[in-house]
């Protein structure tokens, strides 16, 4: 008896766990970010262009970025797909790798030469992918490209605002004097400042501790509050 006690207190411990599984039909924003039901995910290990990035090919410029979020909405096709997630990048986007009855996502759009790896995240297969499709002329490869985070650098404003934080990586400045430090609001599953919309269509964000954070169903989530006021949502009240 003392036994069974024990394995069911050990499942229910690992029963949070499941909750870092989406599962569900999704929809293409470009070639390495999809939208699950309202949820962004960027996808980790891999790096497609960005939408207004060009590519050359037969000695001319070729909107690679626009192929590659075709090509991601081809493989959406493949039916629900379940997303594995790993924490959140700074602006609220679920970091995770996806995966439907056909194809893993990430692998896929590398083997098609239409991303990249990308990141310590990037499994050894990822790897074998990319020379798979380089030696076979796929994508990209059959012509000339910038990495994508090499062209958000030198491209800043025509990369989205996430695209562009994420290639702004520099050093910290060396600045007379440092600013003060923000708080950060995070638990083991990424950020945790809840943002949602209210139900008379206002963009509200929750911190811990506040009256109405426990039963709040998060849609965006961040790691500190100058991150949910500049992506337009207010503090709550209570």
């Amino acid at each position: 008896m003392r036994k069974l006690t024990l394995l069911l207190a050990a499942a229910l411990a690992a029963a949070p766990a499941a909750a870092n599984v989406l599962e569900g039909p999704a929809t293409v924003v470009d070639g390495d970010t999809i939208d699950m039901t309202g949820t962004r995910i960027r996808l980790l290990g891999i790096d497609a262009p960005e939408s207004a990035q060009q590519c050359r090919r037969d000695g001319a410029a070729w909107d690679c970025g626009k192929d590659a979020a075709a090509a991601m909405d081809e493989i959406l096709g493949a039916g629900p797909l379940e997303c594995t997630a790993q924490g959140t990048d700074r602006y609220g986007r679920t970091l995770a790798t996806c995966r439907n009855a056909v194809f893993d996502l990430g692998h896929e759009m590398v083997r098609r030469g239409l991303a990249v790896p990308f990141g310590n995240d990037a499994p050894y297969e990822y790897g074998e992918a990319r020379n798979l499709a380089r030696e076979l002329r796929f994508g990209m490869w059959a012509g000339e490209f910038e990495e994508p985070a090499a062209w958000r650098a030198a491209n800043p404003r025509l990369a989205p605002i996430p695209a562009r934080a994420e290639a702004d990586e520099r050093p910290a400045r060396a600045a007379a004097q440092p600013a003060a430090r923000e708080t950060r609001y995070a638990n083991a599953r990424g950020c945790a400042i809840k943002g949602n919309h209210s139900r008379y269509g206002d963009y509200i964000y929750h911190l811990p501790g506040q009256r109405y954070y426990e039963v709040t169903r998060p849609e965006a989530l961040f790691c500190t509050e100058r991150e949910a006021i500049a992506a337009g949502f207010r503090r709550s009240k209570e």
